[in-house]
C-alpha cells in the first residue's frame, strides 16, 4: 500500500476503512487475530470447527443476537377515516450526515401500507416510564382500533411532516421516505431522511448534544427479548484519536 495523506479532524468525519493503492482502492478485512488483511489474500478469517474455542458453542437456532436494539414507537397517519397508527418496528441509523435512518416493516404491520400511502412518519424514542405502554402497542395489532386510546399514550403533532407523535417520548425524529427495498419473504426496508428532530429541553444541551443521563431510554436485548436502560459510560466515539465532537 502507498502512504495516504494525513487526514485532520476537519476532513475526517469518522474513521478510515479503505486505503488508496497505486491501482485505486484496496478493501481490507479483519483477520481472526483482529489485524487487517488485503481482501483476496490467503487469510480470509474463515473459522473451522477445529478453530472454535472450547468455551464457545454454536446455538441450535441462528438469530440476530446483536444487542441492544433500539426500542422505537413509529407513528404515522391512518388511512382516511381510520385512527392514526403506532407501531414497533426494527429501526437503525444509516448515516449521521446527511441524517438518514432505516426501518424494517413486516407485511403483517398496517404501518407499512400507511407509510406507502403517506411517505412520512415519526420515530419516537420512549423512556422506561412507559415500557408497559410500549409493550401494549407491540403486542396488539392494529385490528384493535385506536392504539393511542388503548395504550393511554398522548397524541401530538410533528413540526415538519404530516404525522402524529407520542408526547411522552422526549425525542422525536421526523422522517420522509426516499427509497425502499423489498426483502423476502415478508418485509420491506424503508430508507428515510430525517427532516426534523425535536427533544425536550432537559434531553439535550445548548449545542443539541444528547444528555444521556437525563433520558432513561431503553433498548431490547436481541437474544433474550428483555428491556434494559443505559448502563455506565465506558467511552465515546473518537476517544482513541483524541476526538469528542462526534455525535453520530
Amino acid at each position: 500500500m502507498t502512504d495516504r495523506p494525513e487526514a485532520n479532524a476537519t476532513d475526517m468525519t469518522r474513521r478510515i476503512f479503505l486505503a488508496t493503492t497505486a491501482g485505486g482502492v484496496a478493501a481490507t478485512v479483519l483477520t481472526p487475530a483482529g489485524g487487517l488483511a488485503a481482501e483476496g489474500g490467503p487469510d480470509r478469517g474463515v473459522s473451522t470447527p477445529s478453530q472454535t474455542s472450547p468455551d464457545r458453542r454454536r446455538l441450535a437456532e441462528p438469530g440476530p443476537m446483536i444487542p441492544p436494539v433500539p426500542a422505537i414507537l413509529l407513528t404515522v397517519n391512518g388511512a382516511p377515516g381510520d385512527p392514526d397508527e403506532i407501531s414497533v418496528v426494527w429501526t437503525f441509523v444509516i448515516e449521521g450526515t446527511p441524517p438518514h435512518v432505516g426501518i424494517a416493516v413486516g407485511d403483517h404491520h398496517v404501518a407499512g401500507k400507511l407509510i406507502d400511502l403517506h411517505r412520512e412518519f415519526v420515530l419516537n424514542v420512549p423512556v422506561s416510564d412507559i415500557v408497559e405502554q410500549f409493550d401494549t402497542v407491540d403486542m396488539n395489532s392494529s385490528d384493535v382500533g385506536d392504539k393511542f386510546e388503548l395504550s393511554g399514550l398522548t397524541r401530538g403533532y410533528a413540526v415538519a411532516v404530516d404525522a402524529p407523535t407520542v408526547e411522552e417520548c422526549p425525542i422525536q425524529v421526523e422522517c420522509r421516505v426516499f427509497d425502499s427495498l423489498r426483502v423476502p419473504p415478508a418485509r420491506t426496508v424503508y430508507v428515510a431522511e430525517v427532516v426534523a428532530t425535536t427533544a425536550t429541553t432537559e434531553a439535550v444541551d445548548e449545542n443539541g448534544r444528547l444528555v444521556v443521563p437525563a433520558v432513561p431510554f431503553f433498548g431490547m436485548t436481541a437474544g433474550s427479548g428483555e428491556f434494559f436502560t443505559m448502563g455506565r459510560l465506558v467511552g465515546h466515539i473518537g476517544k482513541t484519536v483524541g476526538r469528542s465532537d462526534i455525535k453520530y
